[in-house]
């Protein structure tokens, strides 16, 4: 193999993730549906802060009315409410006037090394906990920072006339001892709730923190509806929608080219383009022009290309729960095919009225993307023909190059269409956001592909995954024979995809392969520090949220309500002896 070039980040926090609290929801995807349905909620009754607790409550009771939600729910959601409400006051507010409140209870106690003074933890920057990056970004920023608890502390802050909004961490208890204090100095904060309350290895939804330290009004787009964003982009690829887009179709290689692009898919890569053409543009909110289509569809084309031929390639019969294009039409019709879509990505760039200059540069941009990404896929071909165990690092590296080019092409369109002076300085930084999401995404694919509900499973594809690579490294004796013959392609006779996925439980490989993934979701995150744009900034670090929290939820909340209780009755259950 080639030499690797992947530098694994900071790795993300040590300690297990652990269940919320069962006055909080249980899943990510859980909590990012109520707060988008507040978020909605607010915008269309618009109450005015400062809320007296009582007139909270009754907003509180409303969205758990249309939610049908648990009541216990109740004072999570009256914190969210009051976050929405006074959302847009803070972003007006500096950031050198504001206070960044965090919990100590987010270190790793056992393993800490930082002291406290009368004002709360002096962090070592140590690496073992989150409060390192949110501290070091946010006095970057401007803002002051406390990690302590109490409200003495924060109202003798607020008293000075220093300090005029305030982002806070903490459980809810303590947030609801703080708020009277908050109504009381009419002071704009927003809080996001720690998912336990017992004080010690705490966890948080740190998307949500990062999102509230950046918030700005500098950033025009914090206001755009991203799911309303996604849905247009899905309509983009309805066919009546791709004629007017692509043109008459003409000819049988032309109509199963636009069956293919209609297909289902996540459209994440068009999604990426529109982005960074709304976060560069003058006026975001503006409607968006016709030209814009092009490029997301030649992004599309692009990638459905790849997986024409990656269908092939891996010899896989389903995708998208259905027969790929080889199965269907036979291998010599769906490589046209395929290389018929490439040949449209570039033809839709060309016909942009855009200038000279720009059109070259966006051919050249896509044009390099294709080389790195057939570099990729052409590393796990010849790894294939003499198969081996990979080391972790070595599969990252794969899932970068096979991946994350597709990302950073779609980035760089959008940026480059957008006409801006600013991609030069910014095309760096594309690139390694480009790597990081490109790879946590794979990761997450790779997780999602575990048991019998995957979407398809590579271990009965002989496919090189992180799982399989972090199992082997951690194995010894029989077991290590055992993941050797896998990535050998050479399986034991009897093994079955159940033996493998028990082993990589009792490996722990699937906690590795979670904090992993965590770490390159922050390093998306992290490396946007450096951005001068507040509206790119802001733009690429939600869409790291919607990308990776973007999980449909039919019947919510009752449907998980019911799955909650049960598992409730369960653990509250006496065990029999």
């Amino acid at each position: 193999m080639q030499t690797l070039s992947l530098t694994l980040p900071r790795l993300a926090p040590t300690q297990r993730i652990r269940a919320p609290k069962k006055n909080i929801p249980q899943t990510l995807a859980e909590r990012t549906h109520i707060l988008q349905f507040i978020r909605n909620y607010v915008a269309e009754f618009n109450p005015v802060p400062p809320l007296p607790l009582d007139e909270l409550k009754v907003h509180a009771d409303a969205v758990l009315e249309n939610l049908k939600c648990d009541p216990v729910y109740r004072d999570y959601i009256g914190v969210l409410l009051n976050n929405e409400i006074w959302r847009e006051t803070v972003a007006s507010v500096p950031f050198e006037r504001r206070l960044l409140l965090l919990p100590k209870c987010l270190r790793v106690e056992s393993k800490c090394p930082a002291p406290f003074d009368e004002f709360g933890l002096l962090c070592k920057q140590c690496g073992l906990c989150s409060i390192q990056d949110l501290q070091a970004e946010a006095e970057r920023l401007g803002y002051a920072v406390l990690v302590a608890e109490g409200s003495a502390i924060v109202m003798s802050l607020i008293q000075t006339g220093k300090i005029e909004a305030i982002v806070g961490v903490s459980c809810i208890s303590v947030l609801e001892r703080a708020f009277p204090y908050m109504e009381a100095a009419a002071v704009p904060g927003v809080a996001v709730p720690l998912l336990q309350d017992d004080c010690i290895d705490t966890t948080v939804d740190l998307d949500w923190v990062w999102d509230y330290i950046h918030l700005t009004s500098d950033d025009k787009t914090r206001r755009l509806d991203l799911a309303a964003l996604r849905d247009e982009v899905d309509f983009w690829f309805t066919p009546p929608s791709l004629d007017l887009t692509m043109g008459s179709c003409e000819g049988e290689t032309e109509k199963i080219a636009r069956q293919w692009l209609a297909r289902a898919g996540k459209r994440w890569r068009p999604f990426l383009a529109i982005s960074a053409f709304q976060a560069l543009r003058e006026t975001p909110n503006k409607p968006l022009p016709d030209d814009i289509r092009k490029i997301a569809v030649a992004v599309e084309c692009f990638h459905k290309a790849s997986l024409i031929h990656d269908d092939i390639e891996d010899n896989d019969s389903t995708r998208y729960g259905e027969k790929t294009l080889h199965e269907e039409h036979g291998v010599a019709i769906a490589l046209n095919v395929g290389d018929f879509l490439i040949g449209e990505g570039y033809r839709l760039i060309s016909a942009c009225r855009i200038s000279a200059e720009q059109r070259a540069e966006m051919l050249r941009v896509a044009a390099e993307g294709q080389r790195e990404l057939c570099r990729g896929q052409g590393a796990e071909l010849c790894w294939a023909r003499k198969p081996a165990p990979l080391k972790s690092i070595e599969v990252l590296d794969i899932f970068r190059k096979k991946t994350a080019p597709a990302f950073e092409v779609a980035l760089r369109l959008g940026a480059l269409y957008s006409g801006t002076d600013q991609h030069d300085e910014v095309s760096d930084v594309l690139k390694t956001y480009s790597e990081a999401l490109g790879i946590a995404y794979q990761i997450r694919d790779d997780l999602n592909d575990l048991g019998s509900a995957g979407e398809t499973n590579d271990i009965q594809a002989m496919r090189p995954s992180v799982l399989l690579a972090i199992a082997h490294e951690r194995s010894s004796g029989s077991e290590k024979e055992i993941l050797e013959s896998l990535w050998r392609r050479s399986p034991r006779e009897g093994f079955s995809t159940g033996q493998i996925e028990a082993l990589y439980k009792k490996l722990e490989a699937d906690d590795r392969a979670r904090t992993l993934l965590e770490t390159y979701k922050e390093e998306t995150v992290r490396c946007l520090r450096d951005l001068e744009n507040p509206n790119l900034k802001g733009l690429l670090r939600r869409v790291v949220g919607k990308i990776f929290n973007d999980t449909e939820i039919k019947g919510w909340c009752k449907e998980f309500e019911q799955k909650n209780s049960a598992a409730r009755v369960s653990e509250e259950s006496p065990v029999p002896a």
